[in-house]
């Protein structure tokens, strides 16, 4: 059993038991919470799609812990200007692990 749910703003496949990294929540950890747009559930191949989303379907999930991702380099650079502008980001995540499917 899966199913496809928006989490803040993104759409993820998650299933019982899957842990996901998502973009940061306003929870803090240990915290239960439930998104209710789910778009598409397989039971076991019936496959129930919503328009645009399933009403009365959640997904529940816990929040395990907050982190930054990897750093990612931005590098701007103007060919024989003397321009070089170097820049580094790391995006806010959390991680979740799915609890349940309810239909």
């Amino acid at each position: 059993m899966y199913a496809i749910v928006e989490i803040a703003g993104q759409q993820f496949k998650v299933s019982k038991d899957q842990k996901v990294y998502v973009h940061r929540l306003a929870t803090e950890e240990g915290a239960n919470v439930t998104f209710d747009k789910v778009l598409l559930v397989d039971n076991d191949g019936a496959i129930t799609l919503g328009a645009p989303a399933i009403t009365g379907a959640s997904v529940g999930a816990k929040v395990l812990k907050h982190l930054q991702g990897d750093k990612v380099i931005v590098f701007k650079k103007k060919r024989r200007k003397g321009y070089k502008k170097k820049n580094g980001h790391r995006q806010a995540l959390t991680q979740i692990v799915i609890e349940g499917i309810n239909i």
